[in-house]
């Protein structure tokens, strides 16, 4: 469901709606599919708005969006320029066979705007233009030229509604192109508009004091930043008092510089977050702002929004929680790797204010050690492994790292859930906030796993509930070495992390109450906290009954680019693992399989971590140690073809 669609259903006024909206809402206006109700514009009870799905048939469903709803089928001649995956609404206008049958009227928000394809040509010399998601022909005119006197490989971004090239990205031999690709694909975007940027330059380059009279100013306090080495914009800077166990988390007050309906908001509500490739970040917020005067930098004066926490010394349960406008002035910026150092050494090396720092972060360090085993005895810890891959200047790839947590990020983490946790509890009502929530899964999905992992030699045969069928499933992968394999397989049977003005809790992390507060930079799901909690300190009811009016929606549209800015990480990952296998094709990898049955995958072992392989070849069972060929690799879909060689003996495996 789009954020529009959210915004029909609940409820909304037409100066809520946002500018690529207003045309849509004019017409339902005109077709009297919405009709005005105590106040707010919403669907007539004759009309749905909803994702709609088409099945092979031919024949389309608007999904329901209450449970006492069923899909709304919509019949082939009633699609009207539907396409799957549109966000529509559709009239409900018969039923046929016992359910209710509709006819779309007005696609709100389309699923693609434009397609990427590629000029192709075929063993048998014929020519064509591939869709590049699908690898299917598509059509591509551009005018004034033939489009087979391009290269073969040529890449183009076209118009779904009229099919005409509206840039041309690069070539397929070329690896540069696959960064336009995965950012196209998702609707990533890389340079700001003009506008955006002329504003960014004109908002202040420092902080004068005097300027902010009404700010609780805590630039004596040593404060201190903890971020990866090549960090540009510090989200978050952290002190902590040790004689009354307070710690403050200052967060960068971006609310302060970015207001509503300015060309910096709707872009960052369009971008939604920051996108990470290897070698490039595509932030939410212009550089000018992000990597400047919000980032928390060390040595000068910085506006923060603070979550200032006290702790109960014996429990370390939160006594006291507050948040508050503040300025601060960060006094050394650590990197994880210097963190981990002094960790190791407990600090013995270090002088001057650093050492001062180490006061109370060693001690901290301690105490969030602490907090992350209570912490655990409620969420999980899933050993996932994130890979690292580096590209070399010509965007192919060099090598990969396994990162994996260290003392250092356990600190941050600990007290940036600390912040986030006490955020969320500011907002008990339903529908008052904006949560980070993750449901339960439902327990015949992980008994399901269970009855995969059977297969493995691996059992549980008492359990209560979902998480207690975790903790055991966790328990016998323990034993027989494939603690991080289910830990992979447990993570794709639960159910995502969304946001929702609906709090349920969160079930990975074992918390009632959650939301992100942390990282206003690279999120608009923070930015709509800060703003959110500031309406509560300055008892500005008019800010909180449009935020809260729309917040439906902003948890919507938050939640779809979530999706999207991980897919085109993931997309661009996969694309670099693909061109290094174009490299391997004909060699010899161990491998070991992660997806069995008719369509196997395999993850390969060796230098280069985390690439799989679709697999040729059957009688393979999930984790079984094999030897493998690559034998094909598609560029385009990114997609790597491997042959079953043979099985390898445990002992063999061991020994290599």
């Amino acid at each position: 469901m789009s954020a529009f669609a959210a915004q029909l259903i609940n409820g909304c006024l037409p100066s809520d709606i946002e500018q690529e909206d207003q045309n849509a809402f004019q017409a339902l206006q005109n077709s009297g599919a919405i009709e005005e109700v105590d106040g707010l514009w919403k669907l007539n009870s004759l009309y749905r708005a909803g994702r709609l799905y088409i099945g092979k048939d031919g024949r389309g469903y608007v999904e329901a969006e209450f449970k006492e709803q069923k899909d709304l089928l919509i019949e082939p001649d009633h699609l009207g320029d539907a396409k799957h995956g549109d966000t529509v609404v559709a009239k409900r206008i018969i039923a046929r066979r016992g359910r209710a049958s509709g006819k779309v009227i007005l696609v709100i928000t389309k699923a693609h705007l434009f397609t990427i394809a590629y000029t192709h040509r075929d063993e048998q010399g014929n020519f064509s233009i591939l869709d590049i998601r699908t690898g299917e022909p598509t059509h591509a005119v551009m005018e004034g030229m033939d489009l087979k006197a391009f290269k073969l490989g040529t890449v183009f971004k076209v118009d779904v509604d009229n099919d005409h090239v509206l840039e041309i990205f690069g070539h397929l031999g070329d690896a540069r192109v696959d960064e336009k690709i995965s950012l196209a694909l998702y609707d990533r975007e890389d340079k700001f508009p003009p506008e955006c940027v002329d504003e960014a330059l004109k908002i202040e380059s420092e902080v004068t004091k005097e300027e902010h009279p009404d700010r609780v100013d805590l630039t004596d306090l040593d404060f201190c930043t903890i971020d990866p080495v090549t960090a540009k914009d510090f989200d978050d800077a952290i002190y902590f008092d040790l004689e009354t166990y307070t710690l403050y988390v200052a967060i960068a007050d971006v609310s302060h510089y970015v207001p509503y309906f300015t060309p910096i908001d709707k872009e960052a509500k369009k971008r939604g977050f920051t996108t990470y490739l290897p070698h490039k970040s595509f932030p939410m917020l212009p550089r000018e702002l992000s990597e400047n005067i919000c980032s928390l930098k060390p040595q000068v004066d910085r506006l923060a929004f603070v979550a200032r926490i006290t702790l109960d010394k014996a429990t370390l349960k939160p006594l006291r929680e507050e948040f508050f406008e503040a300025i601060i002035h960060s006094k050394h910026r650590f990197n994880y790797d210097d963190v981990d150092k002094i960790i190791a050494n407990n600090g013995q090396e270090a002088t001057g204010k650093v050492k001062e720092i180490l006061h109370y972060l060693l001690p901290l360090y301690t105490i969030t050690q602490r907090l992350r085993r209570e912490r655990l005895k409620h969420g999980f810890d899933f050993r996932s492994e994130e890979i690292k891959l580096t590209i070399d200047a010509e965007h192919l790839l060099v090598s990969t790292q396994i990162e994996t947590g260290t003392p250092s990020h356990s600190l941050i983490e600990e007290c940036m859930l600390l912040a986030n946790q006490a955020s969320a509890k500011r907002f008990q009502g339903d529908g008052d906030g904006i949560f980070r929530i993750h449901e339960a899964p439902q327990l015949s999905k992980i008994e399901m796993l269970l009855a995969e992992l059977a297969a493995v030699g691996l059992y549980v045969e008492e359990y209560e509930d979902s998480p207690s069928l975790i903790r055991a499933i966790q328990k016998e992968a323990e034993k027989i070495g494939l603690a991080s394999e289910v830990d992979a397989m447990i993570i794709k049977s639960l159910r995502q992390a969304s946001y929702s003005a609906h709090n349920v809790g969160h079930f990975g992390l074992g918390f009632s109450h959650y939301s992100h507060f942390t990282s206003p930079i690279r999120r608009y799901a923070d930015l709509i906290l800060h703003r959110l909690i500031k309406t509560q300190l300055r008892d500005d009811t008019q800010e909180a009954e449009y935020l809260l009016r729309n917040i439906e929606s902003l948890c919507v549209r938050v939640s779809d680019l979530e999706r999207e800015t991980t897919k085109a990480e993931w997309d661009f990952r996969d694309r670099k693992f693909a061109r290094w296998a174009k490299t391997q094709i004909g060699m010899f990898f161990e491998a070991e399989v992660i997806e069995a049955g008719e369509s196997a995958i395999a993850m390969l072992q060796g230098e280069i971590k985390g690439v799989t392989v679709n697999l040729k070849g059957d009688n393979l069972m999930l984790f079984d140690k094999i030897r493998v060929m690559i034998t094909e690799v598609n560029i385009p879909q990114a997609v790597i073809m491997a042959e079953f060689v043979n099985k390898l003996e445990k002992d063999a495996m061991e020994l290599a």
